[in-house]
């Protein structure tokens, strides 16, 4: 690369940094009256609590930077099995030496070909699904290495598949997510008007009162409003970062175009925005204000997204007229099928020449010191200091569980279908076993009979609860992974909620069923036994259904 073009570079970096608020740092304590960990600003304000969507309206500014990062997969060998003898797979060198930074107010694209390692560097920066892999390298906030409480605690995650209740309306599923994401001393007429806040956002409110929808299942709100719901739902907590995973997948150019025009006005309120994105037209490319290539797990280029054009000219590699710059990066960064030696050589070279480059020099991460000599101030100030005393959850058990409760109410109650069909299916069950054995006789016979009979029903009874709370279960499986691996509510109160909301058809199948088949059979007439019949039934009927 030219000299001309490293002093242009470096002119422009100092040109962009000086129009740029100066970075701010953070401390963190816990709040000795409610243990709430909250963040402190030296500059304004004494405190500012860390949930800062609840008072401010704007994002917290706070600069990520990445530091070395190498990954690797954990050596497999399968299952160890006495009678053969396993051979351990190589661990795979994933990202290689991986460094760089996002700053406030900047929306960044991660781009590569596939396998290039954009997912992974995603994870290490979320400090998400990192159980199969080994990483080393450090991810820093304002230049504090922080860990992945912290990390939660001041960023958010869309990730790239959109799951939710079907049968809850937009404004429903936010009222929720307002409940358990939200600080619980916060009042109802505050979550409410968050809610309302983040649905003008994202331009909602058309839709707040439709349903969401389902795959399979009955038409809902568009696929862009799908993601932008998403969304939405991670900005209740006005998280100061954002990361997304392919934000873009799925939809067409004109609601691709919108999801990245709405990160865009977020980032330009001071938060910051990374997102990988596959192949975006070019539109939604001139979106980004910084770009990061990545191929082969290393970096090919992090800086502005205009300026990658001239860069990669200053390689030797021209991107024609009216040809989509996007398009042009993942071309030359692709590994040809039958040209894997020769793609990687030129991978390899393309990644050093960065190295080299002054775009590399001037994307390097800040130290805290460097935060501070830029702002003439103490090292006591203006750190992200971590401390053991998290708040795993923003919110009590019994309001998880009321929240939880009440959605799988409303979830229940909007499917008037399954519940009939169950009844059907009771209701048939027990006329066709009752006719099998109608008015059995009392004698030697009969009582063989009777003890077929009881056993038909305990069987009927069990198996029919379970199949049907395994069809709900796997249904709501990936939402209830999802919010729980991301803090929302505990196992214990889900599991708690989801068995009462079911609990009317749980007696009511059952006592159907006990009704029919008893007297068809022919039973003891004696009420009491009876009774105690039903009450027998309606334990198994629970029983099965809970474990």
């Amino acid at each position: 690369m030219s000299r001309e073009l490293d002093q242009r570079v470096v002119d422009s970096t100092y040109n962009y940094n000086n129009t740029k608020s100066e970075p701010i740092f953070l401390s963190a304590s816990v709040h000795p009256i409610d243990n709430q960990f909250i963040m402190t600003n030296e500059h304004q304000i004494k405190e500012i609590p860390l949930d800062v969507s609840t008072k401010d309206k704007s994002p917290y500014p706070v600069t990520i930077s990445w530091h070395d990062i190498n990954v690797f997969s954990k050596k497999s060998g399968g299952i160890p099995l006495p009678f053969r003898k396993s051979k351990d797979k190589p661990a795979v060198h994933i990202l290689k030496n991986v460094s760089g930074q996002a700053k406030s107010g900047e929306l960044l694209a991660i781009m590569g070909s596939s396998g290039a390692g954009k997912t992974t560097l995603n994870n290490v920066l979320t400090q998400r699904n990192l159980s199969e892999v080994t990483v080393k390298g450090s991810v820093k906030l304002n230049g504090k290495t922080v860990d992945q409480n912290s990390m939660k605690s001041l960023s958010a995650y869309v990730q790239q598949e959109d799951i939710f209740i079907g049968n809850l309306t937009v404004r429903e599923h936010m009222s929720f997510q307002s409940r358990v994401r939200m600080d619980q001393e916060m009042t109802k007429e505050s979550r409410d008007s968050r809610v309302n806040q983040v649905l003008q956002e994202l331009g909602l409110v058309k839709c707040a009162d439709t349903k969401i929808g389902a795959p399979d299942g009955e038409k809902g709100i568009s696929g862009g409003e799908k993601k932008r719901l998403a969304v939405a739902s991670e900005l209740l907590t006005n998280p100061s970062i954002l990361f997304l995973d392919e934000p873009t997948s799925g939809l067409d150019s004109f609601m691709a175009y919108n999801i990245v025009e709405v990160l865009r006005d977020m980032a330009q309120t001071g938060r910051t925005i990374v997102c990988t994105i596959h192949q975006p037209s070019s539109e939604v490319f001139s979106l980004f204000n910084q770009l990061l290539l990545m191929a082969d797990g290393r970096v090919a280029y992090l800086g502005k997204s205009e300026n990658a054009i001239e860069y990669f000219s200053s390689l030797g590699l021209n991107c024609p007229n009216n040809y989509n710059p996007s398009d042009f990066y993942i071309k030359q960064l692709s590994v040809i099928p039958g040209k894997e030696v020769e793609s990687k050589q030129k991978l390899n070279e393309i990644c050093d020449r960065y190295l080299e480059s002054a775009y590399a020099k001037t994307a390097l991460p800040l130290t805290s010191n460097d935060y501070i000599n830029n702002n003439n101030t103490s090292a006591d100030n203006y750190r992200i200091q971590t401390t053991t005393k998290h708040l795993v959850y923003k919110t009590s058990w019994f309001i998880q569980f009321w929240a939880l409760l009440w959605r799988a109410t409303l979830s229940a109650m909007r499917e008037p279908m399954l519940t009939t069909v169950r009844l059907i299916q009771t209701l048939i069950l027990a006329i066709v076993f009752g006719l099998i054995y109608w008015q059995i006789d009392v004698n030697q016979a009969g009582i063989m009979s009777i003890n077929g009979a009881l056993f038909l029903l305990l069987s009927n009874i069990t198996f029919q609860n379970i199949f049907g709370v395994i069809t709900t279960f796997c249904i709501e499986m990936p939402v209830f992974l999802r919010e729980h691996n991301n803090g929302m509510y505990r196992v214990s109160a889900y599991f708690v909620s989801k068995i009462l909301a079911e609990l009317p058809s749980f007696i009511m199948n059952p006592v159907l069923y006990v009704c029919i088949f008893y007297w068809m059979v022919g039973l003891n007439s004696d009420v009491k036994v009876f009774f105690m019949c039903v009450l027998i039934c309606i334990l198994v009927a629970d029983t099965a259904c809970s474990f």
